[in-house]
């Protein structure tokens, strides 16, 4: 049996779970998730406590029963807490500056570089433009944005201009060795 899928979930006070057929919404103080499970997986609420329940032991079924699970814990703990990804810029000159509800990035190009957020995601800068939050109770989606953000400029092994992950190791590389 999957160590993931057969760990039970607790539901916290103030959140809500209901099903309708395929189709499970969870509602919480942060707001509302909804996402669609394959009907084979059987979704049972009992007392305050969710549990996922696969069929047969096909390998399919065991790979979809702790990934339900952990998709079903990621929607409880999104409209409880949320979630949130910090990027760090690095560079001279470079930064980010909030502009209504998106982004704009100066990160060496001729032109600042626009971010909009989708619905659910909220994005806000500190440390004077060198640290962009993303924040959002969608798990996925959280991480979705941050990618793309740190897609516009990566951070490059040479001098570690770039943006990156909070904590995120940069290998560095040696540069030219020079004439003896």
């Amino acid at each position: 049996m999957s160590r993931i899928g057969r760990m039970p979930i607790e539901l916290p006070q103030g959140v809500t779970l209901t099903q309708d057929g395929v189709r499970v919404t969870v509602k919480g103080p942060r707001g509302e998730l909804n996402r669609t499970f394959r009907p084979e997986m059987q979704i049972i609420v009992e007392d305050g406590v969710v549990r996922v329940e696969r069929p047969d032991d096909s390998r399919r079924n065991r790979a979809l029963h702790g990934l339900t699970r952990a998709l079903l814990s990621n929607m409880v703990v999104g409209v409880t807490e949320g979630f949130r990804k910090r990027l760090v810029i690095a560079g001279v000159g470079y930064r980010a500056e909030e502009q209504g509800q998106g982004l704009s990035l100066q990160v060496g190009f001729s032109h600042p570089v626009p971010v909009v957020p989708p619905e659910g995601i909220t994005l806000s800068t500190e440390g004077g433009g060198r640290t962009i939050i993303v924040e959002g109770n969608d798990r996925e989606l959280v991480g979705e944005i941050a990618a793309r953000i740190r897609a516009v400029r990566k951070p490059e092994p040479y001098q570690g201009k770039g943006i990156a992950y909070e904590g995120e190791v940069i290998r560095r590389k040696a540069g030219k060795a020079g004439i003896r």
